[in-house]
Formats: structure tokens, sequence, C-alpha cells
């Protein structure tokens, strides 16, 4: 019976080269993975920004995943790649400007801080960011302690960080590297196997082939990392998938 497949993600898990799309697209890399490991589908669940704490969240709150999480063969944490991003604004703030009223109040606010951010990321040289290193491990290990507790047995798959070029951010990634080795270290400490997005669609982005906000891939992009991300899923799932 082939693996049915639990993702936690951010856009880069559902945003193609012209934008979001609906969860079920066969171009999506999680549905070339599922399909790759012989079509028994994915449970997606995703959001614009989300990053490790989301996904946390997500796990804790949401009942459509306690419901998921008895019917799949396989968990994958494709979350952290968001929480390296420069934000000169704390979470709290930059996420709340949606709440702002009267609306056009909220429109002028927003204009103004989308047109400082990349300036600020520069000028701050992309501190401080999204979700500092040290908590995207606190949340992930979170989770996968929580998973495995509820089923032991669950396969559990990480990422480590994607890259970007985006102008939204002045082109400024100076987080990543910080949180790639953070992340490795706890990946080898919780036995966890991590697909790094950054190898496997970095020219891809960085040549310019993705979206052109810099940051998403194009179907190309999808396809590299659902084809990675099975690779590396399939010893451990070899059985269910046969």
């Amino acid at each position: 019976m082939a693996p049915r497949l639990l993702v936690f993600g951010d856009s880069l898990s559902f945003h193609g080269p012209d934008g979001p799309l609906a969860a079920d697209d066969a171009r999506l890399w999680p549905n070339i993975a599922a399909e790759a490991l012989g079509g028994g589908g994915v449970d997606l669940v995703a959001g614009f920004g989300w990053t490790a704490r989301d996904a946390w969240w997500s796990l804790i709150g949401d009942p459509r995943v306690w419901a998921d999480l008895h019917h799949v063969d396989a968990v994958v944490l494709a979350v952290g790649s968001m929480d390296t991003l420069p934000s000169p604004l704390p979470t709290y703030l930059r996420t709340g400007l949606r709440y702002l009223r009267p609306d056009p109040l909220r429109r002028v606010v927003r204009k103004t801080y989308l047109a400082a951010q990349p300036r600020l990321a520069i000028a701050l040289r992309g501190r401080p960011v999204v979700l500092p290193s040290k908590l995207t491990v606190h949340y992930l290990e979170t989770a996968v302690g929580a998973l495995r507790v509820l089923r032991p047995e669950l396969p559990i798959f990480g990422i480590l960080p994607s890259v970007h070029r985006s102008d939204a951010y002045g082109r400024v990634h100076t987080a990543r590297a910080g949180a790639a080795a953070a992340i490795a270290a706890w990946g080898r400490r919780a036995d966890v196997p991590l697909l790094d997005l950054g190898a496997v669609v970095g020219d891809h982005v960085l040549g310019g082939r993705g979206n052109p906000d810099g940051m998403h891939w194009g179907w190309e992009g999808h396809a590299a990392v659902g084809e990675e991300m099975a690779r590396l899923m399939a010893p451990v799932l070899r059985p269910a998938a046969t």
C-alpha cells in the first residue's frame, strides 16, 4: 500500500511560478513526492509565512491534523525557511498590521512598511529575523517529541532552509547559514532525516528561474524538491510503499 504523507509547510509548498495554488495541484512538490512513493497522497497543512512555530501551533490546535495523524504513514516538517528572513519589525507588530483600522490607515501603513523593509534589511544586515534559529529548533524538537509520543513508529522528516534573491528583503539572507547549521545539528540529535532545500533549488532560485518574487519556485524547482524528498524518504518507507 502506498504511503500517505502529512506535510507541514509554508508557501513554498503551494506557491508556483505564477502564484499560490490549490493543495492538490499535481505539480507541487508534496504531490510529486507522494506520487514518486507510490501515489498514496498528501495532506498539506500550510500557510503564507509559516515558521516552525506555526507548524507547532497547527499540530496542537487543528482538529483536522489530529484526525490526519491517525491515517498517515509519515510526517514532513517542511518549515524553517521563512524563519530565516529579515524582519525589521517584531513578528507581532508585522503580522498585526492587517488588523489596523480604518482600512485606508491599514493600507498606508502596510505600503510604508513594505517600502522600508528592503532598506532596513540591508541596513540591519538581515537582523532581526522572523524567528531566531534557537526557537526554530525548539519548536521542531517539541513537535517531534509530541509526534513520537502519539505515534512512536511514525517516520518524521524535515528540511534545511531554502534560499532567496527577493527584492522585498533587499536580497539579504545572512541568517540562513547559521540556521541551517543549527537545524542540521538538531536533525542528527533527533534522528530526523533532512532535505537541504538550498542545495536542491539554489541554482534554480539564485539563477532567476523561479518565481519573479525571487523566493518561490518554478515547476523545475518543485519537481527537483519532490523527487529528492521521495529519494530521502524511500529507504524508510519502502516497506509501506511496496
